[in-house]
């Protein structure tokens, strides 16, 4: 009977962010203090709701509900406790407006740390509390971004850590960047790749990330093209950091790269001379030879597709160039496929022709190792070349005061200033190879010596690596006839000749018998 006398009272408590309220105790403390104070009021604690929001939002979650609550209960009355201004909101818009929606609601503000009324001595009070907490807000958030800032510019990353690293705490740096394996070697793959043209664009660099079991999707289990954007531009993986929002150039950074900066500028540059491709899963997949082979009557590439029959659908490639004697007639896919491995078998070297070939490797090997402290010292001079280029623009800057002079100056420094870092990289490299020669160059050996076995990798790019390492332009292919001799790149031509082939791979009609006529 008492308690139907008493009061009815909500709390609500609010912390800025989720982190807050899985790892701290705020929201529980929070309605403690206000759970004590209805029971000093004699109030009768009906509901609780709670945010985990920044206090300069108006659109929050558990002020919804709470209003609704209190509106089905307007004609009862219901008191609303918060436990401190700040609680309610951080700014001071944002306070006036949800002020006025739990009064509107029918609801009574309270708080344990401030009396509200109506009188213009406590609106100026409760306005001046609101008004200090906004400024604590901006303060704090000023404060936050000014020691990332500086933390940046001494070479330590501050954002959320890209895919491939993780934060670790190391004692005296904090929390630094370190690899995290073995998502770091997939990232790794991906931009290497692109880089040195295995991915033939972003939408290759995407469908491989999909496929890879090891690299993380987002919620819904797939790569976005937007994330793929972001992973081959972000300089981090280099081992550098930067914030031009922030006036923090290109710069060193403290954790280690997953690539080269040269393999990052290489990425830069692709980027800026090829467009941006559509992610679909396309022909390629069934036919791996569409787009590398042409045809031989008209020279045009030949195009393919999956033709239904009475009862399934089968693959063919054809030419689809008008006026072409061989213009919409099909070939199967088995058949020109399997005469291209026959071709691929064909490619492999005498035991002789390929020892000749690695003691040439070997030899460009040593002589380059030979010429490193050379190439150190010419690179020094280049350095000291671009140093003296940049303090004359800066010396210009100074002397100008047209904006857009000013404005190009400065873009010229900062590309001097990368090709800075480019060259201090090869500076570090030069002379001190990686690993030995034999473990350096055991794949690419092995390749020379059957380019066949990749081909036989159930990857798309693997087959397309064959195909570009191997040959130096389309193979042309002459339907009822085969594969017309092939222009190979300049190991199997080399090899072909050691071998005493001459590059004669394929007789000038190609593998199949000549039809009778």
């Amino acid at each position: 009977m008492i308690q139907n006398e008493q009061k009815a009272a909500v709390i609500y408590c609010r912390v800025s962010s989720v982190k807050q309220s899985t790892l701290g105790d705020g929201l529980r403390s929070q309605e403690t203090r206000c759970r004590e104070f209805a029971r000093m009021k004699g109030y009768h604690v009906v509901e609780a709701f709670h945010d985990d929001v920044s206090g300069s939002l108006i659109d929050r979650p558990g002020m919804k509900a709470m209003l609704a609550f209190i509106r089905k209960r307007r004609a009862k009355g219901t008191v609303v406790i918060i436990d401190d201004v700040s609680r309610l909101a951080r700014g001071l818009q944002a306070h006036l407006e949800l002020r006025s929606s739990i009064a509107n609601a029918g609801g009574i503000l309270e708080s344990p740390s401030i009396e509200f009324g109506e009188d213009s001595d406590s609106v100026l009070v409760e306005n001046l509390l609101a008004s200090v907490s906004q400024h604590q807000r901006q303060k704090n958030g000023e404060q936050t971004k000014n020691r990332m800032r500086a933390r940046l510019m001494n070479g330590y990353w501050v954002f959320q850590p890209p895919a491939g690293y993780k934060y670790e705490r190391v004692t005296g740096g904090g929390r630094m960047l370190k690899r995290n394996e073995p998502v770091a070697s997939v990232v790794q793959e991906a931009l290497e790749g692109y880089a040195l043209g295995r991915f033939e664009n972003q939408a290759d660099v995407m469908r491989f990330l999909q496929e890879h079991p090891l690299f993380p999707k987002d919620r819904t289990q797939r790569v976005r093209h937007q994330r793929v954007h972001v992973l081959l531009n972000q300089c981090v993986y280099a081992g550098y950091v930067e914030a031009p929002e922030w006036g923090v150039s290109l710069r060193v950074g403290q954790h280690e790269p997953l690539i080269s900066f040269q393999t990052y500028q290489r990425i830069q540059d692709r980027l800026k001379g090829i467009g941006r491709a559509p992610a679909r899963k396309n022909l390629n997949e069934d036919f791996p030879l569409r787009g590398f082979v042409s045809c031989g009557d008209c020279g045009g590439t030949l195009t393919a597709c999956w033709s239904k029959g009475a009862h399934s659908y089968h693959p063919y490639y054809l030419c689809p160039k008008r006026g072409c004697a061989s213009y919409g007639k099909s070939i199967r896919r088995d058949r020109i496929e399997e005469e291209f491995e026959k071709l691929l078998q064909t490619m492999t070297p005498s035991a002789t022709a390929f020892k000749v070939v690695k003691d040439m490797f070997k030899s460009l090997w040593d002589r380059r190792s030979m010429q490193s402290a050379t190439e150190t010292k010419a690179l020094g001079a280049e350095i000291v070349k671009i140093e003296r280029q940049v303090e004359q623009l800066l010396e210009r800057i100074l002397e100008t005061s047209t904006s857009s002079v000013i404005a190009a100056y400065e873009q010229k420094v900062q590309k001097l200033e990368r090709e800075k870092l480019l060259i201090q990289e090869r500076m570090a490299n030069s002379g001190r190879p990686k690993s030995s020669f034999d473990s350096t160059l055991r794949t690419a050996l092995e390749y020379l010596l059957s380019p066949w076995k990749l081909w036989c990798s159930d990857k798309l790019e693997d087959k397309r690596t064959v195909l570009k390492l191997t040959f130096a332009n389309h193979l042309s292919y002459v339907r009822n006839e085969g594969f017309r001799t092939p222009d190979l790149s300049l190991p199997f031509k080399l090899l072909g000749e050691l071998s005493g082939r001459k590059s004669e791979m394929a007789s000038p009609t190609g593998f199949e018998p000549v039809s009778p006529p």
